[in-house]
Parts: structure tokens; C-alpha cells; sequence
């Protein structure tokens, strides 16, 4: 499948209402998230994955939104 395609499935997908529930909940998770100062340094980057992921789909969406 092709960059492309892929991208403009993500933004069908999230387009839908329950596409747009989980997409916000996953920011919540996510970006609204604060660690506390005794956060291990594992948890960090564990979180820090968890944040990169949610970012590279809301970019996969906005490409594919913007044609």
C-alpha cells in the first residue's frame, strides 16, 4: 500500500464520531498527561513513545485530510 493510501485511510477512519472519541482519548493520555518528579527514567521514555505515537497519527490524518 502506498504512503498515500495510507494516509487517507487514517483520516476516514478518524473522520467518523467514534474515530474522533478515540483519537481524543488518546491525546488525553497522551499530551495531557503530567509525570510527577520521582518518574523513572524508564517511564519517561515509555510515556515519550506513547506521545510520539499519537503525534505520527495525527499527522498521517492531517496529510491525509490536506490532499
Amino acid at each position: 500500500m502506498e504512503q498515500r493510501d495510507i494516509e487517507k485511510s487514517f483520516a476516514r477512519l478518524f473522520a467518523s464520531d467514534d474515530g474522533q472519541k478515540v483519537l481524543a482519548h488518546l491525546q488525553v493520555m497522551t499530551f495531557q498527561r503530567a509525570l510527577g518528579p520521582d518518574t523513572t527514567d524508564s517511564q519517561l521514555r515509555y510515556t515519550e513513545g506513547q506521545r510520539s505515537l499519537v503525534a505520527a497519527i495525527l499527522r498521517l490524518i492531517d496529510r491525509g485530510r490536506s490532499g
